[in-house]
């Protein structure tokens, strides 16, 4: 995809104009407070741009899954009293996002003001990407900005139908995450290696594939390495195992081989007769069939921190392991710490969002170690995995 076509917020006349911004504020809420408000913080360089400008910012977001249906629990209202709080101007909140209240609501705010419109997703039409809902939305602003990566990958109202009826452009977050991913994908500094884990084959194989185009090293950890070590012919005991993708995880290794990619795997193993919390790790190089694989063990932590130290772009998407569980996150940490060294000599490291972001919560690893750490979990890996992004594609045409 051409990303060159789509227009960028700086390059746009926004001054003294009505701005829509389709934010991703997905926050956790805990008594009725926002728990953490990293994806407002997030989206700070395109808002002040925006107040800087003399804009009235109109924002748009989803929470939770209320199905189309009005859910209390996911209304958007003690977002806006911490949307507030991170920007410093006064903010209404709109009881709906369409129709007479919404109106009154973004009419009434002034200039160098915020609005933020209630859950999009109380309407069933969001999901569906309706047309005549998009063009409703489209009547609070004259310009349109896209700012939500966590949602590019859906073809949403919000985020897809919209481009019809507004000027469009993207804001700096979603720039910075297509230049980072883009970059690592098109024009990589080499080596370049990608370390995926996580628990299913089945979610990441069109994943592989298209990586194996691109990269010089992969790794492969997680509950999906067993299935490939099955694959060669390893006994897994009781270990995470996708019979259905044996044939595949042959495939990707033969393809591997053929590309002249260095393909790693586990060489031994933080093992446990239970999978509990509690559980208590012995460290293995074969798997006894009463028994499991929980992580990577400390040769293949060795073995990958190794690999990865020599090479300039790093791609990390999936725990190595059961991270949830103390004892089995050492080998997910490990991976973490190796980007973060390899980053101080130099390299490109990216976190692809998802489960890889919670190991860094979980460690209390700091994001900013890291080149970039992305915020859409699905987008980013769809991202990689080639396909096109429905919210680009709008912005696009």
């Amino acid at each position: 995809m051409n990303f060159d076509s789509i227009k960028k917020v700086q390059d746009v006349d926004v001054k003294n104009k009505k701005v829509l911004v389709r934010v991703d504020y997905n926050v956790p809420l805990k008594d009725g407070k926002v728990d953490n408000n990293k994806r407002i913080v997030a989206t700070e360089k395109t808002i002040k741009f925006l107040l800087e400008n003399n804009c009235r910012v109109v924002l748009m977001a989803h929470l939770g899954r209320p199905k189309g249906k009005v859910v209390p629990e996911f209304s958007l209202a003690p977002v806006a009293a911490e949307v507030e709080k991170v920007f410093g101007v006064p903010v209404h909140f709109a009881k709906d996002c369409v129709g007479p209240e919404a109106d009154k609501v973004v009419e009434a705010a002034k200039n160098g003001e915020i609005v933020l419109l209630e859950n999009l997703r109380f309407h069933p039409e969001e999901e569906k990407n309706d047309a005549e809902f998009a063009k409703q939305l489209a009547k609070h602003g004259e310009i349109f900005v896209q700012e939500a990566f966590g949602t590019v990958h859906r073809a949403h109202a919000s985020t897809s139908a919209i481009a019809q009826y507004l000027p469009g452009s993207i804001g700096f977050l979603v720039q910075k995450e297509v230049e980072f991913l883009g970059k690592a994908l098109n024009n990589p500094a080499r080596p370049f290696a990608a370390v995926i884990g996580g628990a299913k084959v089945s979610d990441k194989i069109m994943l592989l594939n298209n990586l194996l185009d691109k990269v010089n090293v992969l790794i492969i950890g997680g509950g999906m390495a067993y299935t490939f070590l099955k694959a060669k012919g390893m006994e897994v005991g009781k270990s995470l195992l996708d019979e259905t993708k044996i044939e595949e995880a042959k495939q990707v290794m033969a393809k591997a081989q053929e590309k002249g990619v260095n393909m790693l795997m586990p060489v031994d193993f933080r093992i446990s007769k239970e999978f509990s919390e509690t559980a208590q790790a012995v460290v293995s190089d074969t798997i006894p069939a009463d028994m499991e694989g929980m992580d990577i063990g400390p040769k293949t932590e060795k073995l990958f921190a190794d690999e990865l130290l020599k090479c300039k772009t790093i791609f990390w998407n999936g725990p190595m392991g059961v991270f949830e569980f103390p004892n089995f996150a050492q080998g997910s940490f490990s991976i973490a710490n190796a980007m973060i060294e390899a980053t101080k000599h130099g390299a490109i490291s990216i976190i692809g969002g998802g489960d890889s972001v919670n190991v860094l919560k979980k460690g209390k690893i700091d994001q900013k170690a890291f080149s970039h750490v992305s915020t859409g979990g699905g987008a980013s890996m769809e991202f990689v995995e080639g396909k096109e992004l429905p919210g680009l594609v709008a912005l696009a045409k």
